[in-house]
């Protein structure tokens, strides 16, 4: 069964959504994540999605006390990223609590930094994140944008130990407009032995059971939850 797993973005210690990754286009859905993984928690998830868009932005580490606060606050696995550049990120990280550190632009733009922390930590701690943009690589919080192909990278990286990483189709995060099903059978299709997790896009429950039947083995979804397009007691059929 497909892995559901919610998101929390966050800014200056809020719980936020952007809309195709643009900062201008914020939207505040809770001042206290807290309460929202603990609504999350409450109907079975078991694993929370959380990005530092302050550090994704700065490349400095910003929101570690609110990790650390939710880690405290519930029984879940949190996987945490944006604004880790270095060990000392990565281990800070873990000590506030996060199981798994997923890690975007430095495993584009230093490939040996991130092959040694899977080296050291595992490849079940550390969590490759591509985002995409016409099936091209963005990088720094998705305001850099590079000629890199999406699958280069994912090929590339799965041949040297990465086992499952998610995909963030920039276009569709936050519209509303479905999740991009074509660019995930692509990378199945070439890619059969990548645990891919879907991310952006996804509207409606039957989002998550396509990304089920082609292959996805999770699903991230942020915004949908938040508009009450994807209620509670919906994804509670997927959890436990």
């Amino acid at each position: 069964m497909i892995e559901i797993i919610p998101a929390i973005d966050l800014i200056d210690g809020k719980c936020v959504r952007l809309t195709q990754g643009d900062f201008a286009r914020k939207k505040v859905y809770a001042d206290d994540p807290l309460e929202i993984a603990k609504q999350f928690r409450d109907v079975g998830i078991r694993r929370i999605h959380m990005v530092d868009l302050d550090g994704a932005k700065t490349g400095t580490l910003k929101n570690l006390a609110v990790l650390e606060r939710i880690a405290n606050g519930i029984d879940a696995t949190i996987d945490f990223g944006g604004g880790i550049k270095t060990e000392s990120d990565l281990n800070n990280v873990f000590d506030a609590g996060a199981a798994i550190a997923n890690i975007g632009s430095i495993a584009v733009k230093e490939p040996e930094l991130f092959f040694s922390w899977i080296e050291s930590y595992g490849n079940d701690r550390i969590l490759l994140g591509a985002d995409a943009k016409n099936e091209k690589i963005a990088i720094n919080g998705w305001q850099v944008e590079t000629d890199v192909s999406i699958f280069d990278v994912l090929r590339n990286y799965a041949e040297n130990g990465v086992s499952a990483a998610f995909v963030t189709d920039i276009g569709r995060d936050g519209a509303m407009m479905g999740p991009s099903v074509g660019l995930y059978e692509k990378i199945l299709s070439m890619i059969p032995r990548l645990k891919l997790i879907a991310s952006g896009g996804v509207s409606t429950i039957e989002d998550v059971a396509e990304l089920e039947r082609i292959g996805c083995s999770g699903v991230i979804i942020g915004k949908a939850i938040y508009e009450g397009r994807i209620t509670l007691a919906g994804l509670s059929k997927y959890a436990g």
